[in-house]
């Protein structure tokens, strides 16, 4: 009886030390603000139906104390279409950062916010896991026709593979 004693303390401590350890690579905010100019090109324009496709380029910059995403630069490729006011779409969007790592964005347009959806990372950003929102904070009246000049705030969190 003593024995089985002796043991199970090891163990459950083992147990408690595995269980509620704090993993580095857990679940962690982002918050950047990203602006972009790009250039609109009209696919068709009928009543009560516009459709459009956007090429867009622009630069990151984080606000949340451990700097994820700052200073990406990024390339964005957008069809989409408004019915009415509302703008609804999906694009890629390819970001790089300072030391040539890529994530690769799959972005849903269905209204003021975008989602979007890492789905492929390289260097240290390989197996990320990461999702979140962005809304317009600024948006510009047009520099030349069919451009566009705008900045958003995307929130999220993100999870690097073990």
């Amino acid at each position: 009886m003593i024995s089985t004693k002796i043991w199970a303390v090891p163990i459950i401590i083992l147990v408690c030390v595995v269980l509620f350890t704090p993993n580095a690579k857990a679940q962690q905010p982002f918050d950047i603000t990203y602006c972009a100019s790009g250039t609109m090109t009209t696919i068709s324009a009928t009543e009560g139906l516009v459709v459009i496709s956007l090429d867009s380029k622009g630069i990151t910059w984080s606000n949340h104390e451990n700097k994820v995403f700052d200073h990406m630069t990024f390339h964005c490729a957008v069809v989409g279409k408004f019915v009415g006011p509302k703008p609804i779409g999906n694009g890629i969007c390819k970001y790089m950062d300072p030391d040539g790592d890529i994530v690769i964005w799959d972005l849903l347009i269905d209204g003021p916010v975008d989602t979007l959806k890492a789905i492929q990372g390289t260097g240290k950003w390989k197996g990320i896991k990461a999702e979140g929102k962005a809304a317009v904070i600024s948006k510009a009246k047009p520099i030349t026709p069919d451009t566009r000049q705008v900045c958003r705030k995307f929130t999220g969190t993100f999870e690097l593979s073990k």
